[in-house]
C-alpha cells in the first residue's frame, strides 16, 4: 500500500519543472519586451514628481 503511494507521483516532478521553467521564459520574454517602457514611465513620474517640490 505505502509502496503504491510512492509510486504515483513520479511524474508530478518533471510537469513541475516544465511549468516553473515555461513561466520563468515567460516573465524574461515579457520583461525584455516591457522592460525599456516601464523604466521610460517610471521615470517620467518621478521627473513629475520631483518638478512639483
Amino acid at each position: 500500500m505505502l509502496k503504491e503511494l510512492l509510486n504515483d507521483d513520479r511524474g508530478d516532478v518533471p510537469g513541475w519543472v516544465l511549468v516553473t521553467i515555461m513561466t520563468a521564459g515567460l516573465v524574461v520574454g515579457l520583461w525584455a519586451v516591457a522592460g525599456p517602457r516601464l523604466a521610460a514611465l517610471f521615470t517620467a513620474a518621478m521627473d513629475a514628481v520631483v518638478g512639483q517640490l
